[in-house]
């Protein structure tokens, strides 16, 4: 860099210059003050030899940059979930040079990934892409055309299901699991960190979640969100239940939860469902039995109504042919 060399109106310049794909850049900085444009010229010359850096990594390699800039700040599920879209998608275009990356490429190449997978996972996939180009080709402007959502069709259990489960549940380890998120509204990953320290009355107190890590450890961690940690109420029929009990009240993971819950109701011949739908008919309920939606979102542990609205608003099954039938009943009293 050359040194500042004052002009005949008083202020300092400084000239600093780099290389970029072979051509010589020049750029000069004034300013009255000659440390203050000596500064400014290093700052855009780091700056561009930064840059220059950037465009000779491939795609590969600006996941793992951007993932390891993130890693400290994201859930360990998410940095784990990165790594996996990482290794496993768009490998048509993972060794090619950013700098080389256009529009066309990125399209063929989700098109790709898309034969194979559902618009919900190429959508995260492509999400995740853009935020890498966001970081290190910050002037790329993306037009991918994506698959279209899919309507999501999930099975709601009906409160037959429920008791069926509860009777084929009472004297497992499965019993406590199952109550905390049917009457609970809780996530797998909070009902497996939770301990009797957590219990207060009638209250449980939601201040941590178990998370698996990129390198498949279960660690415990602060809740997702702000929102997510909450007190909930709980009948008094489960709190009696995990009265006397000390240290951890589950002696799963979350993995293991959802595949032992599985194989429970396929022994005791009941309709397939996940685990976390035991959270859907605990939000149906709560709407079929009028609860304000203020009420189940801070249960929940939601901070607005667009995730509740959009992914767990439904109706039982039962319930829907309840108001059917009342439905049926008033316009054919009309007709009559």
């Amino acid at each position: 860099m050359a040194k500042a060399k004052k002009l005949p109106s008083g202020s300092w310049r400084v000239q600093a210059s780099v290389t970029i794909n072979g051509r010589l850049v020049r750029k000069s900085f004034t300013h009255s003050d000659a440390k203050i444009a000596k500064s400014l010229a290093a700052q855009w010359q780091a700056n561009q030899e930064e840059l220059t850096k950037t465009e000779n990594i491939t795609l590969y390699q600006a996941y793992e940059r951007y993932i390891e800039a993130k890693e400290n700040v994201l859930s360990p599920s998410t940095i784990r979930n990165y790594k996996k879209l990482q290794k496993n998608s768009l490998q048509d275009i993972m060794q090619i040079k950013i700098e080389k990356l256009n529009t066309e490429l990125i399209q063929r190449s989700i098109n790709i990934y898309s034969v194979n997978h559902s618009p919900k996972s190429v959508r995260n996939c492509h999400g995740l892409l853009s935020a890498v180009l966001g970081m290190f080709r910050p002037n790329m402007t993306l037009h991918t055309s994506l698959p279209q959502k899919e309507k999501k069709q999930m099975y709601i259990p009906t409160d037959e299901d429920i008791q069926k489960l509860f009777k084929a549940a009472k004297n497992t380890n499965y019993y406590i699991p199952i109550l905390l998120a049917a009457f609970g509204g809780m996530r797998e990953g909070e009902i497996c960190a939770l301990t009797s320290d957590d219990i207060s009355g009638n209250f449980i107190t939601v201040n941590k979640s178990m998370v698996c890590d990129s390198n498949g450890k279960w660690l415990l961690k602060p809740p997702k969100t702000f929102s997510s940690n909450r007190n909930i109420e709980l009948p008094d029929f489960v709190i009696n239940v995990l009265h006397g009990k000390t240290g951890k009240l589950v002696i799963y993971n979350p993995h293991s939860l959802s595949i032992g819950f599985n194989k429970l109701l396929k022994k005791n011949d009941i309709p397939h469902f996940r685990f976390h739908d035991l959270r859907h008919y605990y939000v149906s309920s709560l709407h079929a039995l009028n609860v304000p939606d203020k009420y189940i979102m801070e249960q929940g542990g939601w901070s607005t109504n667009y995730t509740m609205q959009n992914v767990y608003n439904h109706t039982l099954k039962n319930k829907s042919s309840e108001f059917s039938k009342k439905i049926s009943n008033h316009f054919e009293s009309l007709a009559t």
